[in-house]
């Protein structure tokens, strides 16, 4: 009987991870769910800002420009690794592209992220995002989308991502989070964490 429970729990856990939800343009306020940590509002955090304090990825400019500014000084990869910045490309819906910082490994095609305002002025930790790329190469994604409490409906175009330039932790993320963003709204006086 437990076991029954217990199937039928992770079966409505993986419907709801697999259930179609909003795109990144609805706002919201503060959000959780079933993988993520927390959300608090960060007014004036963009993502790119709070990217490069979080992760010591050193680049500037729009979120998309990311990707051609990492060759030659970073190490580029199609694989996820914790730490590593996810470069999603400009469209539509996302005029500056957008950049995520890798908090944790779940599986081949499932990662959490640290971010800042995927969600307008919120930041958010260990929110999925899973590949659904046709090669399994993460050049399309779908994002967890905190208002709705489920994984959005649309994919967005990915380049893939920039390795760190330090091994980290999912541990040392979550404490350097709320400084970067700190870090990042007062317009990235946070040197010491660049190269």
């Amino acid at each position: 009987m437990l076991r029954t429970v217990l199937l039928s729990r992770g079966t409505r856990l993986a419907t709801l991870l697999l259930a179609g939800g909003l795109s990144a343009c609805a706002s919201g306020g503060l959000s959780t769910g079933p993988n993520l940590a927390a959300a608090s509002r960060e007014p004036g955090v963009s993502c790119a800002p709070f990217a490069r304090e979080l992760s010591g990825v050193a680049l500037h400019g729009e979120a998309y420009t990311w990707w051609s500014e990492a060759a030659g000084r970073y190490s580029r990869s199609s694989q996820p690794q914790v730490g590593a910045v996810l470069v999603l490309a400009r469209s539509r819906r996302l005029p500056s592209g957008h950049v995520a910082v890798v908090s944790r490994l779940l599986a081949p095609r499932q990662v959490l992220v640290i971010q800042a305002n995927w969600v307008p002025d919120e930041l958010t930790e260990d929110q999925l995002v899973v590949d659904v790329s046709p090669r399994n190469d993460w050049t399309a994604v779908r994002m967890w989308w905190p208002p709705s409490n489920a994984l959005g409906g649309r994919a967005y175009a990915a380049y893939g991502f920039i390795l760190p330039p330090v091994p980290t932790t999912h541990d040392m993320l979550r404490r350097a989070a709320y400084p970067a963003a700190g870090l990042a709204a007062a317009g990235g006086a946070g040197a010491a964490r660049r190269l």
